[in-house]
C-alpha cells in the first residue's frame, strides 16, 4: 500500500489490549520482513542488544540492568535496530535517479525507508542532485570553508546518538575552532531538567538507579508515554506492581503503557487469556499545563495530614528532621501551598479535590517514593518550575538521597545525557575549560555559545553561516519549521553526518555535504583492531557498546574518524591533540575523558564494560547538595498557577495543542503509519479532540479541519487538512503528531529559563472545518 492509499484510509478506534503482548511480537515480525532481514539475523542481533558484551540500544536511554533478561530490548528498541540493519540502500544510483526538489515531496517515512546511506555526497546545484565524492575532497573543502568563516557564525549540533568518545572530540574541535555554539537534542526536551534540578538539588540529572525499583513503595509518573518512549522501564515497574506498590500517573492523554502491560518475554503471561498487569493504581488526566496545580494539591493534602497528626500527638507526616538539616526555603513553600485555594487548584488541574487528596494520603504513608517524568513536564513555558515543584513534593518527606526514592527524569535519545557530561554544552561554566587549555595547548572561548533557540534565530536572521550536524534531523525537530526551511537555503555551508536520508539533507546551502557513518550496531575497526564505545543512560550509569554486524557499505567511516578528519582539515596545528592516535585506539579518548572529568570517570577503561556499567558519583544521591545555599532548595513558581500569563486561550475555537509521538516512531524517525497503542492507523495527519469540544464546534469524526497558531505576532502558522477524531482528552486540549505540527510552534514559545520549545501547550485555533463528504468531492 502506497502513501496516498494509507493517508486516505485513517482509522481511530479504541485499543483495549495491553502494551507488549502479541501486538509487539506481530509488529516486530512485520518490520523485519519489510526490511528484508532474515529471522535468524535479526534475532541474533537483538540477543546482543543492551548486553555487557554487546551493543547499547540506539533509541531510548533507559537503564541497562546488570542482571539482564535473555532478550533485553523493547518493541521500539527492536524497531530501531531493524531500521538501522535494513538491507535497503540509498546509494549513488538512487541519487542519480532523484532530484532534491522531487525528494522534498516525500514524507519522513519514505525518505528513511529507502535505506542506509553508502558513500560521501556533495550537492550539485546545476543538477539539483547529490553526487558522490571522495572522502579526501570532502574533508578538504569543508575545512577550507570553515577556515574562511567567522567561527562564531557556525553551529556544531549533535543528536543523542553519538558516543561519549565522539562527543568529547567533537566539542573539543568546536572550541579549538573558536566557538561554543554546541546545541544538542537535550535543548529540545530535557534542558528544563538540566536548569531546574541544579537549582533544587545541585545535580543536573536524576538520583535513582535501576536497583531502587526493588526498594520503592510508591511511584508517581508525570507526563511520560512509557509504553512507547521507554518500554523497558515497564519490566521493573511491573515487578513493583506485582508486589503491590501503588503507582499514580498524571498525563492529559491516556497511554496504554501505564495502563496495562503483558511482558512478551514471559511465556506464562503471553499464553494467559488475561489482559496483563494493571500498571497504574489510578490514572489522572490532568489538563495541559495543570501539573503545578496538581502537585500543589497533593502537597496541600500532605500538610493537612501533618496538621492532623500533630494535633493527635502522632508521628509527623513531614520529615522535619530532613527538612531542618538538608533543606532551604521550606517556610515560603509552606505559605504558598497553604494559601492555595482548592477551587483554583481543581480548576487549573482539571482534577477533583478528592483524587489529589487520595494521592496525598498514600504518599504520606509511603517510605520510599520515586517520581518519574518526561517531556509532558519539561516542554512547557514553565517546565523548569514543573520540575522544581515535583522536587518540592519529594523533599517534604525526605524522598531524595535514600534507597528506593528519588527524582527520575526519563531522557529520550540513548546518549543525550552523556553528551552533556563530556562537554557538549554552550555554557562555559559546565565545561572544564582550564583543563582543556592546560592539557591540549589552546585557549577555549569563554563566552556563552548558542543553544537550539539561538541557533534557529541566527539561521533565520542570517547571522549563522554554517551548520555541522552530528546526526539528527535538526530542521525537522525544531519549531517554526516553515521559516527555518526557507532560511536554511541561505547557509554558506551545510554538513550532515548521518546513517539515513532525512528532510534536513534536502535543504542545501551553497556548499552541502552528506557524510555517511557507521551505525552503533556495526563493527568499527581501526588501526588497533575492533573498537568499543561508551554511552550514559538516564540513571547516570556508563556502559560499553561494541558493534558486531558488518558495515552497510565499505565506504562508511565511524563518527569518531569523521570528527578527527574534520579537525585535521580545519584546525591542524592549533592544539596538541593527536587526532590519529585517538582514532586508532578509543581507549586513549576514554583516558582523556577521565583526565578531564576525574570526579565522574575514575578507572573508566577498567569499569565501563562491567555488567550494568558504573554509576557516576552524584553528590545529591549522598545528600550532598552542590547548590548556592548548600542545601536542597524548595523553589516556588513565579506566576503561581497562571502558568502562561502572556498567552491568551480565550475563545470558543482556541485550544491547547500537545504534540505526540506514535508507537511507530522514535523522535523524528517514523517507522510507519500505525499508532497501535492509541488505536490509530493509516495517517499521521490527525487532530485528536475531546468529544464535547467537537460537538460544541459541530464537528464529526473524519471531518477535515485547518488549524493555526493563536498568537498576535504577525506570523501565520497554519496546517491544513487534518482529520479530526474524538479521543479521551480534557476539554480544551487537543493532540497531534510531532514533527508534522512543529510548524505551529512559534520559536519564541519556549520555556522561560531553559528555552525548551513548549510543544506540550501550544495555543491553536480551529479556523476552518470541512465536512468529510465535501472534502471527498
Amino acid at each position: 500500500m502506497d502513501r496516498s492509499e494509507l493517508q486516505s484510509k485513517p482509522r481511530v478506534e479504541p485499543y483495549e489490549h495491553p502494551t507488549g503482548g502479541w501486538g509487539s511480537v506481530k509488529s516486530l515480525a512485520t518490520k523485519s520482513i519489510a526490511e528484508g532481514l532474515a529471522v535468524s539475523t535479526i534475532w541474533n542481533t537483538l540477543f546482543k542488544q543492551n548486553k555487557a558484551d554487546g551493543f547499547m540500544c540506539v533509541s531510548c536511554s533507559w537503564a541497562k540492568p546488570a542482571d539482564s533478561h535473555a532478550f533485553e530490548f523493547c518493541e521500539n528498541g527492536a524497531k530501531a535496530t531493524i531500521w538501522e540493519q535494513t538491507k535497503k540502500r540509498t546509494d549513488k544510483d538512487f541519487f542519480a535517479r532523484h532530484r532534491v526538489s522531487e525528494l522534498l515531496s516525500w514524507t519522513d517515512y519514505e525518505l528513511e525507508k529507502n535505506g542506509r546511506l553508502t558513500s560521501p555526497l556533495r550537492y550539485d546545484a546545476s543538477l539539483d542532485q547529490y553526487v558522490p565524492v571522495t572522502w579526501e575532497s570532502a574533508f578538504a573543502e569543508i575545512g577550507r570553508e570553515l577556515q574562511a568563516l567567522d567561527p562564531k557564525s557556525t553551529i556544531f549540533y549533535a543528536s543523542g546518538r553519538a558516543s561519549l568518545e565522539t562527543t568529547f572530540m567533537y566539542q573539543l574541535l568546536a572550541r579549538i575552532y573558536g566557538h561554543a555554539n554546541l546545541p544538542d537534542s537535550s535543548n529540545m526536551c530535557h534542558e528544563s531538567t538540566s536548569v531546574g534540578l541544579p537549582l533544587s538539588i545541585g545535580s543536573p540529572v536524576g538520583t535513582i538507579q535501576h536497583e531502587d525499583f526493588e526498594q520503592s513503595d510508591m511511584m508517581l509518573f508525570f507526563g511520560h508515554n512509557t509504553g512507547t518512549n521507554a518500554p523497558r522501564l515497564l519490566h521493573p515497574l511491573q515487578e513493583a506492581r506485582k508486589r503491590g506498590v501503588p503507582v499514580y500517573t498524571f498525563n492529559p492523554i491516556e497511554e496504554r503503557g501505564l495502563m496495562r502491560f503483558k511482558n512478551p518475554q514471559a511465556p506464562t503471561e503471553m499464553l494467559s487469556p488475561d489482559e496483563g498487569t494493571k500498571m497504574s493504581t489510578d490514572y489522572f488526566q490532568v489538563r495541559c499545563g495543570g501539573d503545578i496545580a496538581a502537585i500543589t494539591g497533593i502537597a496541600k493534602a500532605v500538610f493537612a495530614l501533618d496538621d492532623a497528626a500533630r494535633e493527635a500527638g502522632r508521628e509527623r507526616v513531614l520529615d522535619t528532621a530532613f527538612i531542618k538539616e538538608h533543606c532551604h526555603g521550606f517556610e515560603a513553600f509552606e505559605r504558598f501551598v497553604r494559601a492555595a485555594e482548592w477551587d483554583e487548584i481543581t480548576r487549573v488541574a482539571g482534577l477533583p479535590q478528592g483524587d489529589l487528596e487520595e494521592v496525598g494520603r498514600v504518599y504520606a504513608r509511603s517510605k520510599a517514593v520515586m517520581a518519574h517524568y518526561g517531556m509532558g513536564l519539561t516542554q512547557h513555558r514553565h517546565g523548569v518550575e514543573n520540575v522544581q515543584m515535583l522536587v518540592n513534593l519529594l523533599l517534604m518527606r525526605g524522598n531524595i538521597g535514600k534507597p528506593g526514592a528519588g527524582i527520575s527524569p526519563i531522557r529520550g535519545h540513548s546518549n543525550v545525557q552523556g553528551q552533556r557530561t563530556v562537554g557538549m554544552t554552550e555554557k562555559p561554566e559546565l565545561a572544564p575549560l582550564d583543563k582543556f587549555a592546560e592539557f591540549y595547548g589552546f585557549e577555549p572561548p569563554r563566552e556563552k555559545g548558542m543553544a537550539t533557540v539561538e541557533a534557529c534565530e541566527g539561521i533565520i536572521d542570517g547571522s549563522v553561516k554554517a551548520f555541522i550536524g552530528l546526526g539528527g534531523n535538526f530542521s525537522r525537530a525544531v519549531p517554526e519549521t516553515a521559516k527555518i526551511e526557507e532560511a536554511w537555503r541561505r547557509l554558506r555551508l551545510h554538513v550532515q553526518i548521518s546513517t539515513k536520508l532525512n528532510r534536513n539533507h534536502l535543504l542545501p546551502g551553497e556548499v552541502t555535504y552528506i557524510l555517511p557513518c557507521l551505525g552503533r550496531i556495526e563493527r568499527d575497526t581501526q588501526a588497533t583492531g575492533d573498537q568499543t564505545v561508551s554511552i550514559e543512560d538516564s540513571t547516570a550509569c556508563i556502559h560499553g557498546s561494541k558493534g558486531w554486524r558488518p558495515p552497510a557499505s565499505p565506504e562508511l567511516l565511524s563518527e569518531t574518524k569523521i570528527v578527527a578528519e574534520l579537525a585535521k582539515a580545519t584546525v591542524a596545528g592549533k592544539s596538541t591533540i593527536p587526532w590519529d592516535d585517538w582514532v586508532a585506539d578509543y581507549s586513549r579518548v576514554r583516558d582523556e575523558i577521565e583526565r578531564c572529568y576525574p570526579q565522574y570517570f575514575k578507572d573508566f577503561n577498567a569499569r565501563f564494560l562491567q555488567p550494568g556499567g558504573f554509576h557516576r558519583d552524584l553528590p545529591a544521591c549522598r545528600r550532598d547538595w552542590k547548590t548556592e545555599s548548600g542545601k536542597a532548595n524548595f523553589l516556588l513558581p513565579e506566576d503561581g498557577f497562571d502558568v502562561d500569563p502572556d498567552i491568551s486561550v480565550e475563545g470558543h475555537d482556541v485550544f491547547k495543542l500537545m504534540t505526540l509521538r506514535s508507537n511507530d516512531q522514535f523522535n523524528t524517525t517514523v517507522y510507519g503509519y500505525d499508532d497501535r497503542l492509541r488505536g490509530i492507523s493509516g495517517s499521521r495527519e490527525i487532530l485528536l479532540m475531546n468529544k464535547d469540544d467537537m460537538e460544541r464546534m459541530g464537528l464529526r469524526d473524519q471531518d477535515f479541519v485547518d488549524v493555526e497558531t493563536h498568537a498576535d505576532d504577525g506570523v501565520e502558522r497554519r496546517v491544513e487538512g487534518l482529520r479530526v477524531h474524538s479521543y479521551k482528552l480534557p476539554k480544551g486540549n487537543v493532540g497531534g503528531y510531532y514533527p508534522e505540527l512543529n510548524k505551529l510552534i512559534p520559536l519564541w514559545h519556549h520555556e522561560k529559563q531553559a528555552h525548551v520549545p513548549a510543544a506540550k501547550s501550544v495555543p491553536i485555533r480551529v479556523v476552518r472545518a470541512i465536512p468529510q463528504a465535501v472534502a471527498a468531492e
